[in-house]
């Protein structure tokens, strides 16, 4: 069943809204026309018809420069400041610790090879990382629409190291790295 059959048979703006949900970073209206073949006019309305089921309780709809992203609603901006001073006050979980060392180790890359590499949706450990400022976030030069995740200064200096070379077993864990890729390009090509 192709995705245009299913959004025929299914409500278009749920089908949006459970895509912006789910990527959690902002998203091209390109990018969801094309996912779900559609025009992008259908995506645009089902946009405005969230904006409207949302009205001033709920959710809003955030855009800019044609990317779209699911966020709070501005009122309840105190809630939220205060969820993310607890969860700065609190030890990283274990999910947020591995997304870092994927991050410090393997970095810099995409959620979604974040995600690949855990098995796992990772977009409230990034988010976690992110506010408290060990990770930032870059612009991907291959791909505008997924950028590109790596260590930040801070924990850097948290750390007390100047490079992320400096990680424990660093040059080893890169060097199997590369020896892994190589093999696996060898391998494809046979």
């Amino acid at each position: 069943m192709t995705a245009k059959r299913i959004i025929k048979e299914k409500n278009l703006p749920a089908i949006v809204e459970t895509l912006l949900f789910a990527y959690g970073e902002p998203m091209a209206l390109a990018h969801m026309a094309k996912l779900l073949e559609e025009e992008e006019t259908e995506i645009k309305a089902a946009l405005r018809e969230l904006e409207e089921a949302y009205g001033t309780d709920r959710f809003v709809i955030l855009e800019k420069d044609g990317m779209y992203q699911l966020g709070t609603n501005p009122a309840y901006a105190e809630y939220v400041a205060e969820l993310i001073k607890r969860d700065m006050r609190e030890e990283l979980s274990r999910a947020a610790a591995e997304t870092l060392a994927i991050v410090a180790y393997k970095g810099p890359l995409t959620r979604a090879e974040v995600e690949y590499i855990r098995g796992v949706n990772s977009s409230f450990s990034m988010r976690n990382l992110l506010l408290r400022g060990l990770v930032e976030r870059t612009e991907n030069p291959k791909d505008a629409r997924s950028p590109l995740y790596r260590v930040s200064f801070d924990l850097l200096k948290y750390l007390g190291i100047k490079k992320g070379e400096e990680l424990p077993s660093y040059a080893e864990f890169r060097a199997e790295l590369a020896s892994v890729v190589k093999e696996a390009a060898t391998n494809a090509a046979s």
